[in-house]
C-alpha cells in the first residue's frame, strides 16, 4: 500500500464573485517532491498556496494535508497540521516592529510551552541554519537587504521543524548571486531536513536549481504535472512559451 500523499488536491474549485479562478483542480504531491507550481499571472497559483495554508477557503473540493481533510478538520487537528507545515511570503512578511529575533521567536512563543531558553537557543540555531549569526538577531527588517530579509523569513518558517514548506516567489527581488546563493540554501536546507516543498516561481533558474517535479496551472485547472524533462514536451501554448527561452537551463 502507497504512503499517503503530504498534499492532495482534490476537485478544487474557487470563485470571487463571477470570476472563476480554478475548476475541478487536482494534485498528489508526495513525501521529498519538491515541486515547482508555474502558471500566467492572475492563474490563481498564490491562491493555492493560501489554500493549502487554510488562508482561504475554495468554493469545491477538499485539500488534504498529510491525510487529513482542512474542510472537516477541527480546531486541535488543524493547529497540529499547521504546525507540520511552514510559509515564506513573496516579500517575507515580517513584522516590522519586531526585531530579527523576535520575528523568528513568534511561532515559537505561539506555543505556550517552551522557555526564554529555549527559544534563545532555537532562534540562534535557526538563524544558523539560514547562514546567519547571533549578531543579526538583534537587528530590524528596515536594517536587512532583501536577500537578508529572505533569510529571515526562511529561518522563521522552519521554526517549528516544519514537513511541508510552501514558498511564494522565493527569489522575487534578489539579483543573480543572491538568487543563487539562496535556492542553493533551499536545496541543501531540503536535503538536510527531508522537506516536501511547494514553490510558485516563474524563475527557470529556479527551477532548474531547485525543483524535482513541476506542475503547470493553466486552463483553471493543472494541466501537466511530472518531472522537469517530462512536463517541457507538453503540448500547450503556455508551456512552449516558459521553456522555449532557455530551454538548455532545464536539460
Amino acid at each position: 500500500m502507497s504512503a499517503k500523499p503530504v498534499v492532495e488536491l482534490l476537485g478544487i474549485s474557487t470563485k470571487f464573485g463571477q470570476t472563476v479562478v480554478h475548476r475541478d483542480l487536482h494534485l498528489r504531491v508526495d513525501q521529498g517532491q519538491i515541486v515547482g507550481l508555474l502558471g500566467e499571472s492572475g492563474s490563481g497559483k498564490t491562491t493555492l498556496l493560501r489554500e493549502m495554508l487554510g488562508l482561504w477557503k475554495p468554493s469545491a473540493g477538499s485539500i488534504r494535508l498529510f491525510g487529513f481533510d482542512l474542510n472537516t478538520a477541527g480546531v486541535i487537528e488543524q493547529r497540529a497540521i499547521h504546525r507540520r507545515l511552514g510559509m515564506l511570503f513573496q516579500h517575507g512578511a515580517l513584522f516590522s516592529a519586531l526585531s530579527v529575533f523576535d520575528n523568528i521567536a513568534f511561532p515559537l512563543r505561539e506555543l505556550k510551552c517552551l522557555d526564554e531558553d529555549w527559544i534563545r537557543r532555537l532562534v540562534l540555531l535557526k538563524l544558523d541554519m539560514v547562514e546567519m549569526t547571533p549578531a543579526h538577531s538583534k537587528l530590524m527588517p528596515a536594517e536587512l537587504s532583501g536577500g537578508m530579509v529572505k533569510r529571515v523569513a526562511l529561518a522563521r518558517a522552519l521554526a517549528l521543524e516544519p514537513e511541508l514548506l510552501l514558498l511564494d516567489e522565493p527569489t522575487a527581488g534578489l539579483d543573480p548571486d543572491r538568487s543563487q546563493n539562496f535556492v542553493e540554501l533551499l536545496g541543501s536546507l531540503q536535503q538536510a531536513l527531508g522537506l516536501t516543498v511547494i514553490m510558485v516561481t516563474h524563475d527557470l533558474n529556479t527551477i532548474a536549481g531547485l525543483a524535482s517535479h513541476v506542475a503547470v496551472l493553466a486552463d483553471q485547472r493543472i494541466i501537466a504535472f511530472g518531472e522537469r524533462e517530462a512536463v517541457m514536451t507538453v503540448d500547450h501554448p503556455f508551456v512552449t512559451g516558459f521553456f522555449s527561452a532557455d530551454r538548455h537551463k532545464l536539460l
